[in-house]
C-alpha cells in the first residue's frame, strides 16, 4: 500500500519504521529534521502534509494530540474521501468521536507501550471504529505494531480512545506511587535501590522495574522514552473526560506540572522521581 504518515516524533518514527518493510510510505513532520531516519531507511519524505496524503491508499497520524489534529487533518480537510485515516495520536472519546464525525473513514488506533515495545512489535493496540469491514483493514494495517494477544478491535472510536486513557493512567499514578514509595522510602532511611527491591513484591513491581534505570542512575530522564509533557498532557485529557475529580491522577499531574515549570518538560516523565526538597 502506499501510506502517508504524519507525525515522525519518537513514537511516530517507531511505527512508521515497522510498516517500510511492507508498504511504500511517504512521511510528513512539521520539524523536517525529524524525518531523517525514515529517509535514510528509504521513506519518501513530503514537503507538505497535502502533498504527503495525495494520492495515498491509507493515512496514518502520530500527533501531539487533540489540537494538533485539528489543526493538520480536521480544519484544512485533508483526509481525502474515501480513504481510511488510522489516527494513532493519543485523544479524548470525545474528540475520537468527533473526528470519526467529520471524516467517516476515521479510525481509532492509539497504541499502549513505549519506544522497547514499538521496536519490537510488542505494542498494545486498540482499532476503533463502527465500520466493520474498515476495522479488519485496520486492524491488518497495525499488525507489525502489535503484540498480537494485545491487538483489540474495538465498535466505537470512544471506546479505544478510552482505552489509552486507561492505560496511561495506570501509568501516571502509579509513577505517582513510585515518588511516594520513594519519599516514604528516604523517611525510613532506605536507598532508593533498596526501596525499588522490597517494591518488587507489590502492585508497584512494574513501574518500579520500568523506571528503575532512571532511580538507580543508570539512564539520564534526560533523554528517556515518555516525556513529561505527553504524560501531563494526557493526563488533562483524563480529567476532562472523567467529568469528576480524580484524586490520584490530579497529584500525578501535579508532579509533572513541577517538572514542566522546571523546563524538563521534555524529559522522560521520570523525572518526577528526582529526590525531593
Amino acid at each position: 500500500m502506499r501510506i502517508a504518515f504524519l507525525g515522525t516524533g519518537r513514537m511516530g518514527t517507531e511505527l512508521a519504521l515497522r510498516l517500510l518493510p511492507v508498504h511504500e510510505l511517504t512521511v510528513w513532520n512539521r520539524t523536517r529534521s525529524r524525518t531523517q531516519r525514515l529517509a535514510n531507511a528509504g521513506a519518501q519524505v513530503a514537503d507538505t502534509a497535502a502533498e504527503a496524503v495525495a494520492g495515498a491508499d491509507a493515512v496514518v497520524t502520530s500527533l501531539f494530540g487533540p489540537s494538533a489534529v485539528r489543526e493538520t487533518v480536521i480544519d484544512p480537510g485533508l483526509i481525502p474521501d474515501g480513504v481510511p485515516w488510522l489516527d494513532t495520536s493519543t485523544v479524548s472519546p470525545a474528540d475520537a468521536e468527533a473526528f470519526a464525525a467529520a471524516v467517516p473513514t476515521y479510525v481509532a488506533v492509539p497504541v499502549v507501550g513505549t519506544l522497547g515495545p514499538a521496536r519490537a512489535g510488542k505494542l498494545g493496540v486498540y482499532v476503533g471504529t463502527r465500520d466493520a469491514v474498515l476495522r479488519e483493514r485496520a486492524v491488518d494495517l497495525a499488525r507489525p505494531w502489535a503484540d498480537p494477544d494485545r491487538l483489540h478491535g474495538v465498535d466505537t472510536p470512544a471506546k479505544a480512545a478510552a482505552g489509552k486513557l486507561l492505560a496511561n493512567l495506570a501509568l501516571a499514578v502509579s509513577a505517582e506511587g513510585l515518588r511516594e514509595a520513594l519519599a516514604l522510602g528516604d523517611a525510613c532511611e532506605l536507598e532508593p535501590a533498596e526501596t525499588l527491591d522490597m517494591l518488587q513484591s507489590t502492585g508497584l513491581a512494574f513501574i518500579a522495574g520500568m523506571k528503575g534505570p532512571f532511580v538507580r542512575g543508570e539512564r539520564d530522564s534526560a533523554d528517556g522514552d515518555f516525556t513529561v509533557d505527553a504524560i501531563a498532557k494526557d493526563t488533562g485529557l483524563m480529567l476532562d473526560a472523567a467529568g469528576i475529580d480524580l484524586p490520584a491522577v490530579r497529584a500525578a499531574r501535579s508532579s509533572l506540572e513541577h517538572e514542566q515549570q522546571a523546563g524538563r518538560g521534555s524529559y522522560d516523565f521520570s523525572a518526577i522521581l528526582r529526590p525531593q526538597g
